[in-house]
């Protein structure tokens, strides 16, 4: 049965990375069997994620997905399948901002940290120092003066130096107001054009759609995730993986197992 068939049929958005993918970058069986029973089954089964355009679409090819929507840079990118392009999907809908400000600000206050700025065509610039693959294969590195100049979808910065506790102190006497950000598991930040996160492009898919808001499913494990939970929460299901951290939990209304423990499959297995 198509997703088109089915008049029944509910919108479940996944993150990636902790999510579907362990930590590792291991993707279990368990999941990927999951993943297909929901989407036989008519669901619209779509990828949410922090991920760039070009590191997300080969996990759509593991999953044997094809969604009419793809939800990247934690919504600041949404791809529309479109048989035509070459990758099977174009931008449908790009959100950029002068990142000049921000990036001062950071500068300013967070000594020693490493900055990247990612645009609409998925292109990091970065400067400093980052941990192979973190910008996946389309990235330059560049002076700190050229990044000001940059349209961006993304700003990402990190500072191995400082603890997590440490890092979010910082960010916090920052007052980043004039922007949406979120901080990983680690000492990295992410910032999107403001108002912008996986909840606001998923609601504007939803729409498209024509899906109600009593059959959403969205599971998540980061920060980066608890617009989305709570967006699902309000008449739907938002579902926290089991190692997610105590604020993302609490912005879900389920939880399930961690990603060692296939916490994913466990809920589309039941569904």
């Amino acid at each position: 049965m198509s997703s088109s068939t089915n008049p029944a049929r509910w919108l479940i958005a996944l993150d990636i990375d902790g999510t579907i993918l362990r930590e590792d970058g291991v993707m279990n069986d368990a999941v990927i069997a999951a993943v297909g029973k929901v989407r036989d089954a008519g669901h619209e089964v779509m990828l949410a994620t922090g991920r760039s355009v070009a590191m997300t679409l080969p996990i759509l090819d593991r999953l044997a997905l094809t969604p009419e929507y793809v939800v990247c840079s934690n919504g600041a990118i949404t791809l529309r399948r479109d048989a035509d392009a070459p990758t099977g999907y174009r931008r449908e809908h790009v959100e950029t901002f002068d990142p000049s400000e921000v990036l001062g600000t950071i500068r300013d206050n967070l000594e020693g940290a490493n900055y990247a700025v990612e645009d609409e065509a998925g292109l990091y610039k970065f400067t400093g120092s980052f941990p192979d693959g973190t910008l996946g294969a389309v990235s330059e590195k560049v002076p700190f003066e050229e990044l000001l100049e940059q349209h961006a979808t993304r700003v990402v910065v990190i500072s191995p130096g400082h603890k997590i506790e440490d890092f979010l102190s910082v960010v916090e006497r920052m007052g980043l107001h004039k922007v949406s950000y979120n901080v990983g598991w680690t000492a990295w930040l992410d910032i999107a054009p403001d108002g912008v996160n996986k909840s606001t492009a998923l609601e504007r898919v939803r729409g498209l759609l024509g899906i109600p808001r009593n059959r959403i499913l969205a599971i998540g494990d980061g920060r980066n995730d608890i617009d989305m939970l709570e967006w699902a929460s309000v008449e739907g299901r938002g579902v926290a993986m089991g190692q997610a951290p105590d604020e993302v939990r609490e912005a879900a209304n389920e939880t399930t197992g961690t990603d060692l423990n296939d916490g994913v499959a466990t809920v589309l297995e039941a569904f």
